[in-house]
């Protein structure tokens, strides 16, 4: 009788300054969107897990808010998050970006894992931005001195560029032991939560800076109805902004604001779930919930 192969797993995470490319990566080392991306600080603002399953090694990958200060109850949660991920992981991977020095958050990350024995992997991400790739040798010689990372590679999350070279260094610090998730996984996110998340996106990229950060969405109806024998998806979600003036703003002229979030969020549902989707979306004001612990466990950040 042929005995099975081992299955191995490694949870690792993935930290870094805000914006440094955290879900790219994540998103690019599972094959598929489970993290949304913008160009704004805060856009990841919980723990996301992304599972890659190769033969029989699973690595599950959680990616975490760009440790930032804390000005709120909603800023204390997402430190919280990279602080609570960094303690419960077998690995991390601090995601850092081209330029001669160390930022304030790679600092704090790296002292982190000195306090906790960590074994950890640097890269340095969007080496497609520089012109001269001889110009990120002052980044790779600074994180060489301030920590006895295991490898430091640089990466371009947008390109893929170090990432197959990445990916065999994680896959060789798989221990053995049970995969947490089924092999076909791609997530631990609830459908629901996901598609908030692709609304929360479509904000963050049409609309004026302060508002995006003030927004939270929730999807409160999700229903299957097939409709001429193909799969149908009914959706209600609920936008919730700070200010009555900004709840003005993402509606916009004659509604064409959310039309247009709504439109493009639900078309990011539709490759997501695989069928068809009916997308309702509403707006209500629910001010200063970010600075209150109740409205935040109500909100799903618990």
């Amino acid at each position: 009788m042929n005995a099975q192969p081992e299955t191995r797993t490694a949870f690792i995470a993935l930290v870094g300054k805000p914006n440094a490319g955290k879900s790219s990566l994540l998103n690019r080392l599972v094959g598929e969107k489970v993290a949304i991306v913008t160009q704004k600080p805060q856009t990841t603002r919980t723990r996301i897990t992304g599972v890659l399953t190769k033969e029989e090694t699973q690595l599950v990958f959680i990616d975490t808010p760009g440790l930032l200060k804390a000005k709120d109850a909603l800023g204390r949660y997402m430190v919280k998050q990279v602080n609570d991920s960094v303690a419960d992981v077998d690995l991390a991977v601090l995601v850092a970006e081209p330029g001669p020095e160390l930022s304030k958050a790679d600092e704090e990350l790296i002292g982190n894992f000195r306090r906790l024995r960590l074994p950890a992997v640097a890269v340095v991400n969007k080496v497609d931005t520089v012109e001269r790739k001889e110009t990120i040798l002052p980044k790779l010689a600074a994180l060489g001195a301030a920590y006895d990372f295991q490898h430091i590679i640089p990466i371009s999350a947008l390109t893929g560029e170090g990432v197959e070279e990445l990916l065999g260094v994680l896959l060789d610090r798989a221990e053995p032991g049970v995969h947490f998730f089924p092999d076909d996984a791609l997530t631990d996110q609830p459908e629901r939560v996901i598609c908030a998340e692709l609304i929360r996106e479509k904000l963050l990229l049409h609309m004026r800076e302060e508002i995006p950060h003030g927004v939270a969405v929730v999807v409160e109806e999700m229903k299957d109805r097939p409709r001429d024998g193909e799969p149908m998806v009914d959706i209600s979600a609920m936008i919730y902004c700070e200010r009555d003036g900004h709840k003005g703003m993402i509606i916009g002229k004659g509604g064409q604001m959310l039309k247009v979030i709504a439109t493009e969020a639900r078309q990011d549902m539709e490759s997501f779930l695989g069928a068809k989707v009916n997308l309702q979306c509403r707006v209500k004001t629910r001010e200063a919930w970010k600075n209150s612990e109740v409205q935040l466990r109500n909100l799903g950040f618990r």
